[in-house]
Formats: structure tokens, sequence, C-alpha cells
């Protein structure tokens, strides 16, 4: 996956270098032929429609089919869309998460705004100039769609009229004993707060202090090295208090202080000390100190794959969980999300615990940045997948208008969440609110605000 995105990647950045030299030419022939004031004028209109419709991180065409496998004991039901109703063939089983294959075909509105699908009280969106297979999430709107009485709209796009229902029953993982991973403070309340808050038995464990790219802090007279120091104390607070917000209290959250962006070099070189990139530390001990465990880590605080290792092979005996929930090693590219997940599985072939269930999620993706698409409250339609990815079954829980609510609080409560948007972002925004009519919600100005409080959240269930 990573070969394909650096290949778009080199492709979008050849076509945009194309574009501009062409446009810089027809510039200079329509000012020395008409007149050259118009140049200047061109060029600010020009950057005006980039940042309008041409500044998203897409690395794929919106023509390509999404490519999904389901489990071969997920229902599967043919039917078709007529008159806004969705007609099943053969009988409907109830299900927890339901997936609703479909093909889309943009409007020539549909370059402009984002095409988007109305089901029920839900909304979803999806690529401009989206051509061709998607998946709706119907969760959560089982008894509508019993009675027959689940509607269908669309704007800026046409739902073609034949469609596959796949039905996915699950049991109730937040009845069961859960361990999070999250390879940085947040990770755990963008994919997980839904969940995590309606859980009696849960632990979060966060692997590192998440201390770099700590610029903004250097406002306030410090170093770069203090900048960071300050910005992984704060992180580390984050990730032992906010979950308190969420039920979840301080005696079930672990901090192992681990530094960021590290992981992976720490994995290829199992004995070797990697410290902090930007702190200067190279100590894991004081951050942990409010931790309600000793761990094999605490003995020499040496930042190293085997004292990562020790560290899970230790939670995972003591927090016994049935159920862990972690990143999606296919699905989302940050090195240390990858890593962490490598981590645990090793942990677990090597440990005494063995848990029954992963529960894997994507924070970020290789493909679109803006996944989930549209604007915060709808729904999460599945994410692009145009390389075949492992058969697994899906679990996506609905969240209360109440619940999202609070999500978006313990959200507003992460100190990395709160930097000031940089000028050029802000004024991207505006423009997009006014020529592509996108929303931002108020709760937050990052973009995770918009992409993690969603109606649903969505986990790839993998079985050990």
């Amino acid at each position: 996956m990573e070969a394909r995105k650096q290949k778009l990647l080199r492709q979008h950045r050849r076509h945009k270098r194309i574009a501009i030299a062409t446009a810089l030419v027809v510039l200079l022939v329509l000012g020395s032929a008409i007149s050259f004031w118009l140049v200047p004028l061109l060029m600010v209109l020009g950057w005006i429609g980039h940042e309008a419709w041409f500044a998203d991180h897409l690395f794929y065409r919106p023509q390509e089919d999404y490519c999904y496998e389901f489990p071969s004991d997920a229902a599967q039901l043919d039917g078709c869309l007529e008159d806004g109703g969705l007609h099943l063939i053969g009988d409907f089983t109830d299900a927890d998460t339901m997936i609703l294959e479909v093909q889309l075909k943009a409007t020539w509105a549909g370059r402009l705004r984002d095409p988007r699908v109305y089901i029920g009280g839900d909304r979803q969106d999806f690529e401009r100039g989206v051509d061709g297979r998607r998946y709706l999430n119907l969760s959560g709107q089982h008894e509508a769609l019993r009675a027959g009485s689940l509607r269908f709209d669309s704007r800026y796009c046409r739902l073609g009229n034949k469609v596959r229902l796949y039905a996915m029953r699950n049991p109730d993982y937040a009845r069961r004993r859960v361990l999070i991973i999250a390879p940085h403070a947040d990770d755990a309340e963008l994919a997980t707060f839904g969940v995590y808050s309606h859980t009696r038995e849960v632990a979060i464990v966060t692997l590192t202090q998440g201390e770099i790219e700590a610029d903004n802090y250097r406002r306030l007279g410090l170093d770069s090295a203090a900048a960071a120091r300050l910005k992984g104390r704060l992180r580390t607070w984050g990730s032992l208090a906010v979950p308190l917000w969420g039920g979840v209290s301080q005696q079930s959250c672990v901090q192992l202080g681990y530094y960021c962006l590290q992981l992976p070099e720490m994995e290829a070189m199992p004995e070797r000390v990697f410290g902090s990139r930007e702190s200067s530390e190279t100590d894991i001990r004081p951050v942990r100190a409010h931790n309600p465990l000793q761990l094999p880590g605490d003995h020499d605080g040496q930042p190293t794959w085997h004292n990562l290792q020790a560290d899970l092979r230790a939670l995972l005996a003591h927090f016994r969980p049935e159920v862990v929930i972690t990143p999606h090693p296919e699905l989302d590219p940050h090195a240390d999300h990858v890593a962490a997940t490598r981590a645990l599985r090793q942990a677990i072939e090597e440990g005494d615990w063995k848990p029954e269930v992963l529960l894997l999620y994507a924070n970020h993706l290789h493909d679109n940045d803006r996944w989930p698409m549209g604007p915060a409250g709808c729904g999460i339609a599945l994410p692009p997948a145009i390389e075949p990815l492992p058969v697994d079954r899906l679990w996506s829980p609905v969240l209360s208008a109440e619940t999202r609510l609070d999500k978006a609080m313990a959200l507003a409560m992460q100190h990395d969440l709160q930097v000031p948007l940089p000028m050029k972002k802000r004024l991207r925004r505006s423009i997009q609110r006014v020529l592509a009519g996108r929303r931002w919600p108020t709760t937050g100005d990052d973009e995770f605000f918009r992409k993690a409080v969603r109606r649903h959240e969505l986990f790839w269930v993998r079985h050990l």
C-alpha cells in the first residue's frame, strides 16, 4: 500500500507541475495578447479555485471501485433501490452492523460539491467526481429496514438501482474485558471513546509521550528541547486524566513513556536505546510516576523494544483482556500505529495471556486524509480500500447525541488538538465554505473534531 501511495504521490506532483507550467504559459499569452493587468487577477482566481476544489489529498482516482470482502458467515442479500426505498430479495435477519454496497456516480455538480447520500436521518459523504462501488453504513437502522420504512436520497450524485446488503452479528464487546492500545495520547478518544465510555471493565495503555512537533510551545520562550519536554508532559497528563471524562479511572490508565516516531526503529534494533528525537530525554521513568502498577521497564528506564515487549506482556497478564482494541496495521499508515500493533501481536504470542479478539481502528488513512468525509455528527461510510484488505468482520456501534457531545469535549481536553490553525488553513476553509459548501463543527478547529465525532465508530474484528 505504501509503495502504491508513493507512486500516486509522484504522479500527483508531476501532474501539478505540468498544470502550473501550462497555466503560466497561458497567462503570459493572454497577458501579451490582451492586457498584463489580467495576469495577476487570473493567478488569484486560479489559486482560489485550487484551494476550493483541488487541495484535498486524494491518492487514488474517484472513479476506482472500493475492494471489500466480508466473512462467509455474513448474511448477504441482493436488492434494489426504487422510489427512495430499499427492497431486499430474501428475509432480513437482525444484525448490529449492516453495510450496503452501492454504485455511486457524481452529477456535474458533484465535481464542485461533495456527493452525499441521505439514509433515514443520517448522511454519508463521498469524493467529488465519484463513479464506482462504495459502501454505506446502515448500522443502527435495522428497525426501519425491517419495517421497510428506511428512505434513501442523494445530492450531487446518483445511486445505482442494484445493491447488496451485508449484515453481521457481533457480541456486545462493551460487555467484555477490554484493553485499548493507544500509540499516542488522544488515539483512544479519537477511535473508541464511545465504546470505552460504555464499557465496565476497560484499561487504556498509551505507548508514547507524543512529544515531537512542539513548535507551538516555543512561543512560551522555550527552546526546542524544552518545548518538546513540556508537550510530552502535557500529553502524558492527557493520557491519564482525559479518560476519567469517559468513566475510566486513573487506576485503569497506563502511560509507558516511549518516544514518538521511535517505535519502528526500536523494533528493528530491539536492544538499542532510542531516546526522543527532540526533547533530548532517554529515560522513560519520569512520566510513569502516576502509573497504577510497576512494570519491567521501570527497572532501568531504557526505551528499548525489549522493555516495551516486557511491559506489554505484564499488562496483558495484569488486565487479562478478552478484547484488545488497537490500530489497523493495513489501513492506518502511521509508523507508530503500525509498530504498536506489531508489538502487541508479538507480546501476545510470547506472553502468558491470550485475548480472544482484536478490534482494529484507523485514525489515519493511506489514501484519503478527509475520511470520514462530510460534516461532524454524520455516519461513517467504509473508507477507501483500493487494494484488497484482509477479510474481517465489521463492528460499528452507534453513538447517541449525548455521547457524541461528550466525545467532542474529550477531544477538546487534548492539548495537541488545540493548536491554532495556520492562516493558510483558515483561509482555505473560508473559501471551501463559500464555494464548496463544506462545514466544520464549532466544538474545535482541528480536523479531528469533524472526522472523529460521528454517528458511528468503526472496528474491524480479527479473531486470534
